[in-house]
């Protein structure tokens, strides 16, 4: 099979989707592998070392689209949308329920689209979970950083010091990037609660950070946290859905000026009302005097820790799909049907539909 590993080109976005060992082991099972000139430059991989690992090094980003399976970090930007074709197989984080100009895009491309995003193993998300223990451990050193006074913060140090109280924390959500959240907020000695629905969730958060407090996930709970907490991280999770709005533009007003809110959600529409998609070269904005960091790809940061971390959980699903072709694929690992969102046209997520009023055709049909 054909593999093609483009150039990402979303704004601050320095990931590339597979490492030159995996490329290295594509090859080895027979199949070509083209990588764009430059892919992995800013994370300090050469072309030389996709070149050493037996890949073709091509010169346009257009090149790595004539290929059977194009691998990719993040969704299609409106310039690559008419580079998809019918027959084509895109394997990328999506998130489509949150972009309908994107899922109607990919549709009228006739390629087949599976998000890393919606592959369900065992209730787990295996392709997502690297990304958001990033995320969640980023949240809390921004929401940290933009605390500062000079960042236009409160000026409030979330570990505190002897004397002083620390910092208070509030993470809406105890999923993977929740949890990462709020174990990095409670090791720099910050009081942190975590607002959950799941009870057995709870349970589990309670036996393993004894350090954190949980409460059950409502909105007199939150309405009662709010006027108090200095960081607020909406770490909300519904797989493949839109995000749902949890805390409106007058709860937010309940929050002290110079508060900082994280919204990991935001690929996702975001789980917070005034939060709107941000980039790392422009990250923050003020609403209601509350500093909002709502940036879309927030693993893009660490980019060289995000690609080994993608790569380590994404090349066997790639593998599966190269050495066995799509359908076999599919039936071999079943929950690459869960990331099947769109084929030959044909919407195949529910969430995604539901989230745009459109039709939906059974993903194994």
């Amino acid at each position: 099979m054909n593999i093609g590993i483009p150039k990402e080109i979303k704004e601050q976005e320095f990931r590339v989707s597979l490492l030159p060992s995996a490329a290295y082991q594509f090859v080895k099972r027979g199949h070509r592998v083209a990588v764009e000139k430059g892919a992995g430059e800013g994370i300090g991989i050469s072309d030389a070392d996709y070149k050493s690992a037996g890949a073709k090094v091509v010169d346009m980003h257009e090149e790595t689209f004539e290929t059977d399976l194009v691998v990719k970090v993040k969704e299609p930007l409106a310039s690559e949308i008419p580079l998809l074709k019918k027959g084509q197989i895109l394997f990328t984080y999506l998130h489509l329920a949150a972009n309908r100009a994107l899922t109607e895009g990919l549709l009228a491309s006739g390629a087949t689209c599976i998000a890393y995003e919606t592959v369900n193993v065992n209730h787990r998300l295996p392709l997502l979970e690297p990304m958001s223990e990033i995320a969640g451990r980023m949240s809390v050193i921004v929401g940290g950083y933009f605390l500062a006074k000079h960042n236009g913060g409160k000026g409030v140090l979330l570990g505190g010091v002897p004397g002083v109280l620390p910092g208070k924390v509030v993470v809406i959500g105890g999923g993977t990037s929740g949890l990462n959240a709020a174990r990095m907020a409670t090791g720099l000695g910050a009081d942190v609660t975590i607002l959950e629905v799941d009870l057995e969730r709870m349970r589990f958060i309670d036996i393993t950070m004894s350090t954190a407090n949980t409460l059950f996930s409502s909105e007199a709970n939150l309405l009662e946290l709010l006027p108090s907490a200095d960081l607020l991280i909406g770490a909300v999770l519904v797989p493949g859905a839109k995000a749902p709005k949890l805390i409106t533009r007058e709860m937010l007003r309940l929050m002290k000026p110079g508060s900082v809110l994280v919204d990991i959600a935001i690929d996702q529409g975001g789980c917070i009302e005034t939060s709107r998609p941000t980039t790392h070269h422009d990250p923050v904005f003020i609403e209601e005097g509350i500093t909002h960091y709502c940036v879309a790809n927030m693993p893009g940061a660490y980019a060289r820790t995000a690609t080994h971390a993608l790569t380590n959980v994404t090349c066997r699903y790639v593998e599966a799909i190269a050495d066995r072709g799509l359908d076999e694929a599919l039936a071999h690992m079943p929950g690459l049907l869960s990331g099947l969102n769109i084929r030959d046209g044909r919407l195949t997520c529910k969430a995604v539909a539901s989230a745009h009023g459109m039709d939906c055709l059974a993903a194994g049909t």
